[in-house]
């Protein structure tokens, strides 16, 4: 893994995040994504959100990278079959978020990426090697076997895929 390509691609990510957050007016943000139920304001929640969350996977990760791999494997089951509450959450929080956040609180949690940075700084070799099963269920860019390398790359594939579904700055 290229943690410097990585960490180009989250602080490109943060970047373009405040560009399009910055220069989105409100009718923009009140309009429809396009291929998703939400408004373009409540979709640059949900692509936050994709770096808030992997905070949290990344614990998981290294807690299963050292079980056995049934264990994770198990997990990941458990998980897949809790694909339908998930998706439910995690629209609903992303209709939530921003009304509770304030586009403004977007930007600043969207800073917090650099406390993403610092941790893949810290990472060892032998720890992004680690890995666990994922629920592939859940997310088009969750293999069935990932590793905390992987685990870093995640939110910015999810990011970049979001960001092509943005209808920011087009006419009404």
């Amino acid at each position: 893994m290229d943690r410097q390509v990585v960490r180009d691609e989250m602080e490109q990510a943060k970047q373009t995040f405040h560009h399009l957050l910055d220069s989105a007016t409100v009718a923009d943000l009140s309009r429809p994504s396009n291929g998703t139920k939400w408004t373009n304001g409540q979709l640059l929640f949900h692509m936050l959100f994709g770096y808030l969350i992997v905070v949290r996977l990344l614990v998981l990760v290294r807690i299963f990278g050292r079980l056995p791999d049934g264990f994770s494997r198990r997990f990941a089951g458990v998980l897949d079959a809790s694909t339908r509450p998930l998706h439910t959450i995690n629209y609903v929080g992303s209709v939530v978020g921003p009304r509770m956040l304030g586009y403004a609180g977007l930007g600043r949690r969207f800073d917090r990426v650099a406390k993403l940075l610092r941790h893949l700084d810290q990472e060892s070799d032998s720890e992004l090697a680690r890995g666990m099963h994922y629920p592939t269920s859940w997310v088009p860019y969750f293999k069935a076997f990932m590793t905390l390398a992987d685990g870093y790359r995640n939110p910015t594939q999810h990011f970049e895929h979001h960001s092509r579904q943005l209808t920011l700055g087009a006419p009404d």
